[in-house]
């Protein structure tokens, strides 16, 4: 693979793009084109003005350096704990606070309202909170009886 820009993080934190033209965009942030599917393909390199300032394949085909200058940002910005279990609800009329059991430990979070739940895929969901935080229910079928009856009085 060919790199036609270099990346390095500046002063502040912030990642900087150099393309090989030299031109510098200051600030980009990786995003992944598939995030569940394919976590290690397609990621582009995003500028403060919301456009692709550079492109990365497979991150797996990255220099061991810039592969973990990467993945520490995505990891700061790709928080998305996995719901095993969902505990209890408040109530059934939104907003509802769910006391939930994650890959990262128990948690809650308050569902502001039913469009707040996307499917992903036949049995897929992702969830997010009155926070902006994203939570995946990978499989609706891998839940317990009594997870799948909760959440179906919301789908």
């Amino acid at each position: 693979m060919t790199m036609d820009f270099q990346l390095a993080r500046n002063a502040f934190g912030k990642l900087v793009l150099t393309a090989a033209g030299g031109d510098v965009v200051e600030g980009v942030v990786p995003v992944r084109a598939f995030p569940i599917a394919a976590p290690g393909e397609g990621i582009a390199l995003v500028g403060p003005d919301g456009h692709e300032a550079g492109w990365i394949e497979r991150l797996d085909a990255l220099p061991a350096a810039l592969r973990q200058l990467v993945e520490e940002e995505l990891g700061r910005r790709e928080f998305m704990p996995e719901i095993r279990r969902i505990r209890s609800v408040s109530s059934f009329a939104t907003p509802s606070t769910w006391q939930v059991d994650t890959d990262r430990g128990e948690t809650s979070l308050v569902l502001w309202g039913e469009e707040f739940i996307r499917r992903l895929g036949k049995s897929g969901l992702l969830i997010e909170d009155s926070h902006g935080i994203h939570f995946l229910v990978r499989d609706i079928n891998g839940l317990d009886t009594a997870s799948r009856k909760l959440l179906d009085r919301f789908l």
